[in-house]
């Protein structure tokens, strides 16, 4: 009778963690066609060491790996997680093998995601983890978030297991690794952060973890006697909500955001709130860098979001609004990313989401980031230089200005 009770306890135990992303990045295709390629990553018998930041932490751990949009298997013949030293360094003593249904090595199938079995190791939370994956064949960047604002490493042969990578030569992408998740107690839940380049940290200062999600990260890490919320960051750069980044021969834009929602946001494991700020490039690309055929309305984009809405809210997600924030500018205007019937639009979606009622809660990043003087514009202080993309300190004032009472 007493091993049963202890059985029961334990299972009860068990019952009361679950997965959540502490970290994350959503993959694009990538396209064979010459006149498409700006970015190709292929790699052939490398370790790649990835580096990614997390939010919550935890003491056991999983990672995420990805064939996306992949048209053949790609193999992974040893991979290792470790704390982060400097540099390709990893931390001593933190090095752990990760396996497969318990063998070191493992096929992922055309357009796959597979999980690694879990591994004791603490990893605080704000901390650099490294990642190490050998890829000992040829195998095709497909699963790749290109623009991740963070230097990763490679290097020939099997290195995943080294303290530190000899000459190796740096990426700024992630490749084939798409998640790292914790356990963490039943209340703990992840914030997935659903957008463009904007949500993506475009034009922020590499290796700086300066997007807005990274700022609001630290600040959900900061409250005390709070539930813990893991910050999963998936924007794409160029991403739209309702046609291919194909289109506008730049695969790496990502597909549409409704058809990426179900794995970038339902999938992800613990998640409770999804915060979405899309639709700038829906609005600009057209007759700029996609067909102007591609045009849409504010009712386009408006009818976009209430799908993600209604699908989020299936699955007991809640729904933050972001508005959309400002792009004039002279370089804009003369790509004809930006005009004056382009503006209408924006505000008009923006009106929309302020006063529609159909999110669970809203954050205006057009106030936070807008020139009062000049409101089509983007402050000169939070300017990267593109009149579209916030600098770092841009981007810190967005993740300051989201009222931590909408995660209750």
């Amino acid at each position: 009778m007493k091993y049963a009770i202890v059985l029961l306890a334990a299972a009860s135990l068990a019952a009361q963690t679950h997965w959540v992303g502490t970290w994350g990045a959503a993959p694009a295709p990538q396209s064979d066609d010459a006149a498409m390629v700006t970015q190709k990553l292929v790699f052939n018998n490398q370790t790649l060491r990835e580096i990614v930041h997390t939010s919550i932490g935890g003491d056991t751990v999983r990672v995420r790996l990805s064939n996306a949009f992949g048209s053949v298997p790609v193999g992974i013949g040893a991979a290792h997680i470790a704390l982060r030293g400097e540099g390709s360094a990893i931390k001593a003593g933190t090095d752990h093998a990760l396996t497969f249904g318990g063998r070191p090595a493992v096929e992922i199938p055309a357009g796959a995601v597979i999980l690694s079995d879990a591994v004791k190791l603490t990893i605080p939370e704000l901390s650099d983890v490294a990642i190490s994956l050998f890829i000992p064949g040829k195998a095709t960047g497909a699963g790749v978030h290109y623009s991740s604002q963070q230097t990763s490493y490679a290097s020939s042969g099997n290195a995943s297991a080294a303290a530190k990578l000899e000459n190796p030569t740096t990426f700024t992408s992630w490749a084939f690794l798409t998640g790292l998740e914790v356990t963490a107690p039943q209340a703990t839940g992840s914030i997935v952060t659903f957008g463009d380049s904007i949500t993506d940290g475009a034009r922020s200062t590499v290796d700086g973890n300066h997007r807005w999600p990274d700022t609001l990260a630290a600040r959900l890490a900061a409250r005390k006697g709070a539930v813990k919320l893991g910050v999963v960051n998936m924007g794409i750069g160029g991403n739209r909500i309702l046609h291919e980044g194909i289109a506008s021969k730049r695969p790496q834009f990502g597909i549409n955001a409704l058809a990426r929602f179900d794995y970038d946001v339902l999938a992800q494991p613990g998640v409770k709130y999804v915060m979405i700020l899309e639709g700038i490039n829906d609005i600009g690309h057209a007759g700029s860098s996609a067909p102007a055929s591609e045009a849409v309305t504010a009712e386009d984009i408006i009818a976009g979001m209430k799908q993600m809405i209604d699908r989020a809210h299936e699955h007991g997600i809640k729904v933050i609004g972001a508005t959309l924030t400002p792009f004039e500018g002279p370089a804009n205007v003369q790509r004809g990313y930006w005009s004056a019937e382009k503006a209408k639009v924006r505000e008009a979606v923006n009106e929309w989401i302020r006063t529609g009622k159909a999110f669970d809660g809203i954050v205006d990043f057009d106030k936070v980031v807008r020139d009062p003087a000049h409101p089509t514009h983007i402050l000169p202080a939070f300017d990267s230089g593109d009149q579209l993309h916030p600098s770092d300190a841009g981007y810190d004032a967005m993740g300051k200005a989201i009222d931590l009472a909408i995660f209750r």
